[in-house]
Protein backbone atom coordinates (compact mmCIF):
# COMPACT_ATOMS: atom_id res chain seq x y z
CA UNK A 1 0.00 0.00 0.00
CA UNK A 2 1.58 3.49 -1.01
CA UNK A 3 1.76 6.33 1.19
CA UNK A 4 -1.39 8.43 -0.39
CA UNK A 5 -3.38 5.83 -0.29
CA UNK A 6 -2.58 4.84 3.81
CA UNK A 7 -3.57 8.63 3.97
CA UNK A 8 -7.13 8.64 2.72
CA UNK A 9 -7.84 5.44 4.34
CA UNK A 10 -6.23 7.47 7.52
CA UNK A 11 -8.06 10.41 7.08
CA UNK A 12 -11.35 8.91 6.37
CA UNK A 13 -11.06 7.00 9.87
CA UNK A 14 -10.44 10.02 11.31
CA UNK A 15 -13.66 11.70 9.68
CA UNK A 16 -15.71 8.26 11.01
CA UNK A 17 -14.88 9.21 14.27
CA UNK A 18 -15.43 12.61 14.13
CA UNK A 19 -18.96 11.83 12.83
CA UNK A 20 -19.39 9.00 15.59
CA UNK A 21 -18.02 11.24 18.70
CA UNK A 22 -19.52 14.42 18.05
CA UNK A 23 -22.90 13.72 16.24
CA UNK A 24 -22.38 13.23 12.63
CA UNK A 25 -19.98 16.44 13.24
CA UNK A 26 -20.66 19.76 14.37
CA UNK A 27 -23.33 20.61 11.43
CA UNK A 28 -25.50 17.61 11.79
CA UNK A 29 -25.90 17.73 15.66
CA UNK A 30 -28.99 19.62 15.24
CA UNK A 31 -30.50 17.49 12.57
CA UNK A 32 -29.08 13.95 13.56
CA UNK A 33 -28.28 13.25 17.13
CA UNK A 34 -25.62 10.57 17.17
CA UNK A 35 -26.92 7.04 17.50
CA UNK A 36 -24.37 5.40 20.32
CA UNK A 37 -23.91 2.01 18.80
CA UNK A 38 -20.73 0.94 17.20
CA UNK A 39 -20.43 1.30 13.75
CA UNK A 40 -18.81 -0.80 11.45
CA UNK A 41 -14.77 -0.38 10.80
CA UNK A 42 -13.95 0.38 7.11
CA UNK A 43 -13.02 -2.96 6.87
CA UNK A 44 -16.12 -4.17 7.74
CA UNK A 45 -17.80 -2.07 5.42
CA UNK A 46 -18.36 -4.38 1.70
CA UNK A 47 -19.01 -2.88 -1.18
CA UNK A 48 -20.61 -5.24 -3.15
CA UNK A 49 -21.01 -4.86 -7.33
CA UNK A 50 -23.83 -6.49 -9.30
CA UNK A 51 -23.28 -10.91 -9.38
CA UNK A 52 -25.10 -10.45 -12.92
CA UNK A 53 -24.15 -7.52 -14.79
CA UNK A 54 -26.16 -8.20 -18.10
CA UNK A 55 -29.08 -9.03 -16.06
CA UNK A 56 -28.83 -6.13 -13.73
CA UNK A 57 -28.37 -3.85 -17.28
CA UNK A 58 -32.55 -4.56 -17.85
CA UNK A 59 -33.56 -3.92 -14.53
CA UNK A 60 -30.95 -1.11 -13.71
CA UNK A 61 -30.91 0.79 -16.80
CA UNK A 62 -34.57 2.55 -17.25
CA UNK A 63 -34.67 3.76 -20.62
CA UNK A 64 -31.74 2.62 -22.69
CA UNK A 65 -32.08 5.31 -25.33
CA UNK A 66 -32.76 8.81 -25.06
CA UNK A 67 -31.20 10.62 -27.96
CA UNK A 68 -29.83 13.96 -28.07
CA UNK A 69 -28.36 15.99 -30.34
CA UNK A 70 -24.81 18.04 -30.32
CA UNK A 71 -26.94 21.08 -29.75
CA UNK A 72 -28.46 19.87 -26.42
CA UNK A 73 -27.39 21.36 -23.29
CA UNK A 74 -28.48 22.09 -19.51
CA UNK A 75 -29.78 25.24 -20.21
CA UNK A 76 -32.46 24.09 -23.00
CA UNK A 77 -33.19 21.07 -21.33
CA UNK A 78 -34.10 23.56 -18.14
CA UNK A 79 -35.90 25.94 -20.83
CA UNK A 80 -38.28 23.16 -22.09
CA UNK A 81 -38.77 21.92 -18.26
CA UNK A 82 -39.99 25.54 -17.92
CA UNK A 83 -42.02 24.94 -20.88
CA UNK A 84 -43.30 21.59 -20.43
CA UNK A 85 -47.35 20.47 -19.84
CA UNK A 86 -46.82 17.06 -20.53
CA UNK A 87 -48.27 15.81 -16.99
CA UNK A 88 -50.71 17.31 -14.70
CA UNK A 89 -48.32 18.93 -12.54
CA UNK A 90 -47.73 21.41 -15.37
CA UNK A 91 -50.93 22.96 -14.46
CA UNK A 92 -50.43 23.23 -10.69
CA UNK A 93 -46.98 24.46 -10.55
CA UNK A 94 -45.60 28.11 -9.33
CA UNK A 95 -41.96 27.01 -10.80
CA UNK A 96 -39.92 24.63 -12.02
CA UNK A 97 -37.04 23.14 -10.84
CA UNK A 98 -34.70 21.49 -13.25
CA UNK A 99 -31.63 21.06 -11.11
CA UNK A 100 -28.59 22.75 -10.49
CA UNK A 101 -24.66 22.20 -9.86
CA UNK A 102 -22.20 21.94 -11.89
CA UNK A 103 -20.80 20.09 -14.92
CA UNK A 104 -19.00 16.60 -15.11
CA UNK A 105 -20.43 16.24 -11.33
CA UNK A 106 -18.06 13.94 -9.50
CA UNK A 107 -21.49 13.20 -7.59
CA UNK A 108 -24.98 13.32 -9.20
CA UNK A 109 -27.72 13.53 -6.76
CA UNK A 110 -30.84 12.50 -8.08
CA UNK A 111 -34.25 12.92 -5.24
CA UNK A 112 -38.07 12.70 -5.73
CA UNK A 113 -39.16 15.80 -6.86
CA UNK A 114 -40.20 19.29 -5.80
CA UNK A 115 -41.05 20.62 -2.32
CA UNK A 116 -42.97 23.51 -1.20
CA UNK A 117 -40.12 25.56 -1.03
CA UNK A 118 -38.78 23.84 -3.77
CA UNK A 119 -41.85 24.91 -5.86
CA UNK A 120 -41.54 28.57 -4.63
CA UNK A 121 -37.90 29.09 -5.42
CA UNK A 122 -37.45 26.86 -8.69
CA UNK A 123 -34.26 24.95 -7.20
CA UNK A 124 -34.54 21.06 -6.18
CA UNK A 125 -33.41 20.45 -2.45
CA UNK A 126 -33.74 23.59 -0.32
CA UNK A 127 -36.07 23.41 2.10
CA UNK A 128 -35.82 21.73 5.33
CA UNK A 129 -34.50 18.46 3.75
CA UNK A 130 -32.47 19.96 1.50
CA UNK A 131 -30.42 21.69 3.96
CA UNK A 132 -29.57 18.58 5.74
CA UNK A 133 -28.63 17.25 2.09
CA UNK A 134 -26.60 20.09 1.96
CA UNK A 135 -24.59 18.77 5.32
CA UNK A 136 -24.85 15.26 4.21
CA UNK A 137 -22.66 15.65 1.33
CA UNK A 138 -20.27 18.39 3.32
CA UNK A 139 -19.49 15.46 5.62
CA UNK A 140 -18.05 13.48 3.21
CA UNK A 141 -16.63 17.07 0.92
CA UNK A 142 -19.09 16.71 -1.31
CA UNK A 143 -21.01 20.39 -2.57
CA UNK A 144 -23.58 21.22 -5.20
CA UNK A 145 -21.58 24.26 -5.39
CA UNK A 146 -17.90 22.24 -6.30
CA UNK A 147 -18.22 18.67 -7.82
CA UNK A 148 -21.90 17.57 -7.45
CA UNK A 149 -25.07 18.24 -9.66
CA UNK A 150 -28.64 18.15 -7.86
CA UNK A 151 -31.63 16.81 -10.01
CA UNK A 152 -34.76 15.34 -9.20
CA UNK A 153 -37.19 12.37 -10.51
CA UNK A 154 -39.70 14.98 -11.62
CA UNK A 155 -38.99 18.65 -12.36
CA UNK A 156 -42.67 20.27 -10.73
CA UNK A 157 -44.08 19.33 -7.03
CA UNK A 158 -46.88 16.94 -6.81
CA UNK A 159 -50.15 18.52 -4.94
CA UNK A 160 -49.85 18.49 -1.11
CA UNK A 161 -45.99 17.07 -1.69
CA UNK A 162 -47.75 13.21 -2.76
CA UNK A 163 -45.67 10.36 -4.46
CA UNK A 164 -45.25 11.56 -8.34
CA UNK A 165 -47.68 9.11 -10.54
CA UNK A 166 -46.08 6.37 -12.99
CA UNK A 167 -47.51 8.88 -15.57
CA UNK A 168 -45.59 11.76 -13.84
CA UNK A 169 -42.14 10.47 -13.84
CA UNK A 170 -42.46 8.64 -17.61
CA UNK A 171 -43.52 12.65 -18.67
CA UNK A 172 -40.23 13.73 -16.74
CA UNK A 173 -37.66 10.76 -17.89
CA UNK A 174 -36.21 11.73 -21.03
CA UNK A 175 -34.95 15.36 -19.29
CA UNK A 176 -33.27 13.03 -16.22
CA UNK A 177 -31.98 11.15 -18.78
CA UNK A 178 -30.37 14.05 -20.75
CA UNK A 179 -29.32 15.43 -17.66
CA UNK A 180 -27.20 12.72 -17.13
CA UNK A 181 -25.85 11.46 -20.62
CA UNK A 182 -24.68 15.59 -20.74
CA UNK A 183 -23.18 15.34 -17.17
CA UNK A 184 -21.81 12.17 -17.04
CA UNK A 185 -21.58 11.91 -13.34
CA UNK A 186 -18.63 9.40 -12.12
CA UNK A 187 -21.59 8.35 -9.51
CA UNK A 188 -24.86 8.57 -8.49
CA UNK A 189 -26.56 9.27 -4.90
CA UNK A 190 -30.39 8.37 -5.02
CA UNK A 191 -32.14 9.80 -2.23
CA UNK A 192 -35.68 7.96 -0.82
CA UNK A 193 -37.65 5.08 -2.06
CA UNK A 194 -39.32 6.75 -5.36
CA UNK A 195 -36.61 7.79 -6.91
CA UNK A 196 -35.04 5.01 -6.29
CA UNK A 197 -37.65 2.65 -7.11
CA UNK A 198 -38.35 4.55 -10.43
CA UNK A 199 -34.56 4.23 -11.62
CA UNK A 200 -33.92 0.71 -11.05
CA UNK A 201 -37.29 -0.18 -12.89
CA UNK A 202 -38.18 -2.28 -9.03
CA UNK A 203 -40.86 -2.50 -6.39
CA UNK A 204 -37.81 -3.65 -4.11
CA UNK A 205 -38.34 -1.46 -0.35
CA UNK A 206 -35.59 1.17 0.00
CA UNK A 207 -34.30 -1.32 2.38
CA UNK A 208 -33.36 -3.59 0.03
CA UNK A 209 -32.48 -1.47 -2.06
CA UNK A 210 -29.82 0.54 0.00
CA UNK A 211 -25.98 0.16 1.44
CA UNK A 212 -24.40 -1.51 -1.63
CA UNK A 213 -23.79 -0.08 -5.47
CA UNK A 214 -25.41 -1.33 -8.60
CA UNK A 215 -24.33 -0.52 -12.15
CA UNK A 216 -26.62 1.79 -13.64
CA UNK A 217 -26.80 2.02 -17.56
CA UNK A 218 -27.94 4.38 -20.10
CA UNK A 219 -26.95 4.76 -23.54
CA UNK A 220 -23.13 3.78 -23.66
CA UNK A 221 -22.47 4.76 -19.99
CA UNK A 222 -21.85 2.43 -17.25
CA UNK A 223 -22.14 4.38 -13.62
CA UNK A 224 -22.01 2.89 -10.08
CA UNK A 225 -25.02 3.95 -7.89
CA UNK A 226 -25.83 3.46 -4.41
CA UNK A 227 -29.39 4.49 -3.04
CA UNK A 228 -29.88 6.15 0.63
CA UNK A 229 -32.71 7.66 2.39
CA UNK A 230 -34.04 10.66 1.59
CA UNK A 231 -33.46 13.27 3.76
CA UNK A 232 -36.58 14.29 4.60
CA UNK A 233 -36.95 10.32 6.32
CA UNK A 234 -34.01 11.50 8.29
CA UNK A 235 -35.98 14.38 9.81
CA UNK A 236 -38.88 12.00 10.61
CA UNK A 237 -37.03 8.73 11.36
CA UNK A 238 -34.88 8.12 13.95
CA UNK A 239 -33.84 4.55 12.92
CA UNK A 240 -32.64 5.44 9.51
CA UNK A 241 -30.08 7.52 10.24
CA UNK A 242 -26.95 4.99 11.43
CA UNK A 243 -28.04 3.61 7.58
CA UNK A 244 -27.75 6.97 5.73
CA UNK A 245 -24.22 7.65 7.21
CA UNK A 246 -23.21 4.07 6.28
CA UNK A 247 -24.18 4.72 2.89
CA UNK A 248 -22.24 8.08 2.95
CA UNK A 249 -19.18 5.86 4.13
CA UNK A 250 -19.53 3.44 1.50
CA UNK A 251 -20.00 6.24 -0.96
CA UNK A 252 -16.73 8.35 -0.05
CA UNK A 253 -15.19 5.15 0.15
CA UNK A 254 -15.82 4.59 -3.70
CA UNK A 255 -15.13 7.44 -4.69
CA UNK A 256 -11.46 7.00 -2.58
CA UNK A 257 -11.14 4.17 -4.61
CA UNK A 258 -11.51 5.14 -8.13
CA UNK A 259 -9.05 7.77 -7.66
CA UNK A 260 -11.59 10.52 -9.33
CA UNK A 261 -11.53 12.00 -5.54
Amino acid sequence: MIDSEKQKITGFLHLAGDFLGSGYRSEFQEQIPVNTAPAESAEQLQITETENPKEDQNQDAGVFHTPISEADSLELIASQVNDCRNCRLGSSRLNTAPGEGVLSPLVMVIGEGPGREEDEQGRPFVGRAGQLLDKMLSSINLSRNTNCFIANIVKCRPPNNRDPQPEETSACAHFLNRQIILLKPKFILVAGRIAAQTLLKTSEPIGKLRGRFKDFYLDNLKIPLIVTYHPAALLRYEEYKRPAWEDLKLLRLKIDESGDS
